[in-house]
């Protein structure tokens, strides 16, 4: 068993789509309109293109707003995203305009750093550090 897809709720998908590829780097890979404005619309990382994929999915189910609202509300990233350098990728992305909520901050056993992603989700950046705990 493996991770071939995962999600994340955006407000709206050419935004996000914008945000995700020109801002973060990801590289489109599926753009299927579904009818409307909503599409199949996901994004891979451009060091593994056969990787897993990240399915920027329409917010519209009522259930949504709630959870996303008190997520972002207690400050809990909603996606976490693997960085070999997070002071790197801060550096990089407030130069790019991304609003961090908490800057790189050593937990010990890794670096984390937290952003707005613009489409109403927050961000956790984590580069994990070698050793005992871990591989």
């Amino acid at each position: 068993m493996r991770i071939n897809l995962t999600s994340v709720f955006v407000d709206d998908q050419r935004a996000a789509l914008a945000f995700y590829t020109d801002v973060l780097g990801f590289t489109k890979h599926h753009d299927i309109p579904l009818g409307g404005d909503n599409s199949w619309l996901t994004v891979v990382s451009p060091e593994s293109p056969d990787g897993p994929e990240l399915l920027l999915e329409p917010c519209g189910h009522p259930a949504v707003q709630p959870y996303r609202n008190a997520l972002v509300e207690d400050g809990i990233p909603l996606v976490q995203f693997a960085v070999d350098d997070v002071e790197a990728e801060h550096a990089r992305l407030t130069a790019a305009g991304v609003v961090f909520t908490q800057p790189p901050t050593d937990i010990g056993t890794a670096v984390i750093a937290v952003f707005d992603d613009t489409c109403g989700n927050l961000v956790q950046l984590v580069a994990e550090k070698a050793g005992a705990d871990n591989p």
